[in-house]
């Protein structure tokens, strides 16, 4: 399978050159693309996280800022 396509643009000659990407760059590209999977996946459960322990305080009828007047 053919490698996609990269677009560099020489912004000084104004020069527009399309090329295939080299196995280098689009291996680069896939893990990056892993990594931010990994970022969203990781975001999703602070959030969870925090949605839950925001939860169990409102439980105990306590909300965030009752904690920072508590120092905590």
């Amino acid at each position: 399978m053919a490698n996609p396509m990269i677009r560099i643009h020489d912004t000084a000659t104004d020069e527009v050159i399309d090329r295939e990407m080299t196995d280098a760059e689009y291996a680069e590209f896939i893990a990056g693309q892993e990594l931010d999977a990994a970022n969203a996946e990781l975001k999703a459960k602070v959030e969870a996280d925090k949605a839950a322990a925001q939860a169990k305080l409102a439980a105990l009828g306590l909300t965030a800022d009752d904690l920072k007047a508590l120092g905590l």
